[in-house]
């Protein structure tokens, strides 16, 4: 009868032993000017809403309060992996200090193995303290007085519009004979001035 339970006591272990193993371990980082040096853009801001994970990447929009480093607007789309042992669950409301590099223009992708730290109302729950050596405000202190706080882009300037648009069939016709016009007319100064 003692047997069974052994078996699950082993079991368990074993599985205990083999997740812990497989766990997330990302080397450490102090907070200092060279650390965010590795970094194209730098945040603080409340997550407004989550995409979850799709073909490849989720999505978390950001409305930024304090942009320390890089270029963004207001809100700002921060993509995500979910399948990495370090995965951590974004939700609505969440106040996190963002350190990543620039996907495209109007976003970022978020390594889960980054300096980026969530906000905790009870500061026994911040385990990014342990971790990194500082609580969530000695973290904002730092960047306001090392990096300062940066304007935000014009929504305009981050669209990028439709400039990599394939033109639509009359836009094809106007440019071709527009093409074909100048063409022509250069050719045809180019003799009459030109000659030899």
């Amino acid at each position: 009868m003692n047997a069974l339970p052994l078996k699950f006591v082993l079991v368990f272990a074993a599985f205990f032993s083999v997740a812990s193993a497989l766990a997330c371990q990302c080397p450490p980082s102090s907070l200092s000017i060279d650390e965010c040096n590795k970094y194209e853009i730098i945040f603080k801001g409340k997550i407004l809403s989550v995409k979850t994970c799709g073909d490849k990447f989720g999505e978390a929009v950001f409305e930024i309060e304090d942009l320390y480093k890089g270029n963004a607007s207001k809100n700002f789309t921060v993509l995500f992996e979910c399948n990495t042992e370090c995965y951590q669950q974004f939700l609505a409301g969440e106040e996190w200090i963002i350190y990543s590099r620039y996907k495209q223009v109007n976003n970022a992708k978020m390594d889960w193995c980054s300096r980026s730290r969530k906000f905790f109302n009870n500061e026994g729950e911040d385990f990014y303290a342990v971790n990194y050596g500082n609580d969530y405000y000695d973290e904002v202190k730092f960047l306001q007085e090392n990096l300062g706080r940066h304007r935000f882009m014009p929504d305009s300037v981050k669209d990028s519009g439709d400039r990599n648009a394939i033109p639509s069939t009359n836009q094809t016709i106007i440019l071709f004979v527009c093409s074909l016009l100048a063409i022509i007319l250069f050719y045809w100064l180019f003799n009459k001035y030109f000659k030899f």
